[in-house]
């Protein structure tokens, strides 16, 4: 029997890495003779530039950048033996940098994410990679264009550094000045959602609540970034914010797309490709995938729903474990998941359940590998004890 385990983070609980060995040592547990294959996934979230370095070779470096709030943090990037970068925007401007009571958009810029874009650059690669997940911000853009060099101008056509509260100044976006930094250097932006830049469906409103955008502030900061979005198509000729992923990382995808011409591209698709998981899936009995939480974000084109996408175009049946999974989760069934459960195997605070994840992990392959076997195996087969 040949089994796959390709499972994204565990945010909080464990990486890619651990998670897909805790899955292997469940399976090994249900069938100690079945050749497992760790392929740990991400889709342009946390975890990307691991991911993407261990498929491909390379080295980790470090640049110190301002985070969100302008303090310095040191953020790694990956440096590929291909000759090029992945950078990942959380590295630099993630909500994980951004201590809970300074969890305010109004106050936070995406400007780190230039300056780590920018060191990967003048590392000579050829290309970067820009991971957009997990970001703390919700400025479109606007942080990472001023610190490439971009220029904004009033109605008056006077220049001046604008930020979220006087936004809805901009007028016109010079990125001639970004574009110069950039040099011939292919950048590429990773995205994790297919948002659109503004609207019901938008980065603010669907995002922003977990980033810290009160409930009576959403319209406003809304109509902010779909006035700027305009004011990107202008300064791109591109049509931008119903862009799928636009709204990536608070609109950090509309920004990069006006700044690279329209290089958005789905995360998983990326990882998927680069780390062979079709070459390396096709022909196995069984793929097990999961994450922290499968929701109405897993839809929008997550890793888990990639990996459920390519399982099904190889034919293969692939069972979905994460570590809460919401009502409208179960529409992966459409595009072709098994089964889905979550691991947890009784009532437990969030701590308690992030402390079990690796055994919880465990013991949920197992039983998912015994009943898929028990389902496949001839009359009077029986299953080994644990052991």
């Amino acid at each position: 029997m040949r089994v796959i385990v390709a499972p994204d983070s565990f945010k909080g609980a464990l990486d890619a890495f651990s998670a897909a060995r805790a899955l292997a040592s469940g399976v090994r547990r249900a069938l100690p003779e079945a050749r497992v294959t760790e392929l740990p996934v991400a889709d342009g979230g946390e975890g990307t530039a691991a991911v993407l370095l261990a498929a491909l070779g390379g080295s980790w470096a470090t640049v110190t950048v301002p985070d969100p709030l302008g303090r310095p943090v040191v953020a790694p990037w990956a440096r590929l033996d291909t000759g090029g970068a992945v950078v990942e925007a959380a590295a630099a401007i993630g909500w994980a940098l951004v201590p809970e009571a300074w969890r305010d958009p109004w106050h936070l810029s995406s400007a780190g994410l230039g300056h780590l874009l920018l060191a990967a650059v003048a590392s000579g690669a050829r290309e970067v990679a820009v991971a957009l997940g997990g970001t703390g911000t919700n400025d479109g853009g606007l942080g990472l264009l001023l610190a490439l060099g971009a220029r904004c101008e009033d109605a008056r056509r006077q220049v001046f550094r604008p930020t979220l509260y006087t936004l809805d100044r901009v007028r016109r976006v010079d990125l001639r000045p970004a574009r110069r930094r950039l040099g011939s250097t292919a950048v590429t932006a990773l995205v994790d959602v297919f948002n659109p830049l503004d609207g019901p469906r938008g980065a603010t409103a669907v995002f922003g609540p977990q980033k810290g955008v009160t409930p009576n502030a959403i319209a406003v900061l809304d109509r902010r970034l779909a006035r700027f979005g305009r004011v990107l198509e202008a300064a791109s000729g591109l049509a931008l914010r119903e862009r799928q992923g636009a709204g990536a990382a608070g609109g950090l995808g509309a920004a990069l797309a006006a700044l690279t011409g329209g290089n958005l591209v789905s995360g998983i698709e990326v990882v998927l490709d680069r780390i062979g998981f079709e070459g390396r899936a096709a022909g196995s009995d069984l793929v097990l995938t999961g994450e922290g939480r499968t929701d109405a974000q897993t839809l929008e084109g997550k890793a888990v729903l990639g990996v459920v996408r390519r399982a099904r175009r190889l034919g293969v049946p692939v069972v979905c474990l994460s570590g809460a999974v919401a009502e409208e989760a179960y529409d992966l069934y459409a595009h072709g998941c098994t089964a889905i459960w979550a691991v947890a195997d009784g009532p437990m605070t969030l701590a308690e359940a992030v402390a079990r994840t690796p055994i919880l992990l465990e013991r949920a392959a197992e039983a998912a590998v015994r009943l898929w076997a028990a389902g496949r195996a001839p009359s009077g087969f029986t299953l080994p004890s644990p052991g």
